[in-house]
């Protein structure tokens, strides 16, 4: 059996937020569900503009994999979400290698 297939529509930026719409195909059942991050959190710097569709795919595939009942028509992201994305996306530190070791004669 296939999974629900996940489709990025598009987004909108209201007074408060920017939803960011993504349809879910379950077989011949198709659902749009509107995911909105608040405005602050662009205009603070605490995700990127163009982590929005990623953050929203990410908790969009938590809600699918809850379970199998109706999806909700409108979720949020929150402050919690959007600082495990961050944590999970920070820059790695650079490895050090060991100094090599001197030629020998």
């Amino acid at each position: 059996m296939i999974g629900p297939q996940v489709e990025y529509v598009g987004f909108v930026t209201s007074a408060k937020a920017r939803e960011y719409t993504l349809r879910v195909r379950r077989g011949d059942e198709a659902v749009e569900v509107i995911l909105a991050i608040p405005n602050e959190a662009f205009l603070s710097h605490r995700v990127r503009f163009q982590d929005g569709p990623e953050i929203c795919f990410l908790k969009l595939q938590k809600e699918l994999l809850a379970g199998d009942g109706p999806l909700p028509a409108w979720l949020s992201v929150d402050d919690s979400e959007l600082e495990d994305y961050r944590t999970a996306h920070a820059p790695k530190p650079p490895r050090r290698h060991p100094p090599k070791p001197a030629p020998t004669a």
